[in-house]
């Protein structure tokens, strides 16, 4: 079994959302005025308050998945 375009299109979201260091415009500018560990820091709880949420979302999607295949 190949990777489907699906598959793929997925695989290539997540390695670019894990490279895009996401800030809301109020997130960004806070960073910036900040030292570079600080604004590491506010990263890295934006990426742990996000993570939560993803995984729900992920999990929900996985189930629907799994329920259509059936």
């Amino acid at each position: 079994m190949g990777m489907t375009p699906f598959k793929r299109a997925a695989a290539l979201a997540l390695l670019c959302a894990a490279a895009a260091f996401p800030q809301c415009a109020m997130c960004y500018r806070t960073a910036q005025s900040l030292n570079a560990a600080r604004g590491r820091v506010l990263n890295s709880g934006i990426l742990v308050l996000g993570t939560p949420p993803l995984l729900l979302l992920s999990g929900f999607a996985f189930l629907l998945y799994r329920r259509g295949q059936r």
